[in-house]
């Protein structure tokens, strides 16, 4: 009798150990904090250091530009004819159409 005693003793130890298991297993795969917050917080991650590489090469874009400004006036004059169409003193402006303004005009 003291034999069964402790078989069903060691069965309620084994039944609620597999039970404990299985709750802590569930929490890991189903909570809020367990495998898909995991999950989740690697791909923002990853998208944040897709992000970082994309700042990282425009800062050095930056910076190079930076770098050429302060080099020298060249770098300077050519950025103002680009974003602001300087004309430096003695140069003649000359605009190109695409053609279709004067073909416009000799029908008229």
């Amino acid at each position: 009798m003291a034999h069964s005693g402790r078989s069903w003793g060691l069965r309620a130890l084994v039944a609620s150990l597999l039970l404990l298991l299985l709750g802590l297993q569930l929490r890991l795969w189903v909570a809020d904090d367990g495998l898909r917050a995991v999950r989740e917080l690697r791909q923002r991650i990853a998208v944040q250091r897709d992000e970082n590489r994309r700042l990282a090469e425009r800062n050095e874009r930056l910076a190079a530009d930076l770098r050429d400004l302060k080099k020298g006036f060249a770098a300077l004059e050519e950025r103002a004819r680009a974003d602001l169409g300087l004309i430096a003193p003695g140069e003649t402006f000359y605009q190109l159409g695409d053609g279709q303004d004067l073909a416009d005009d000799s029908q008229r």
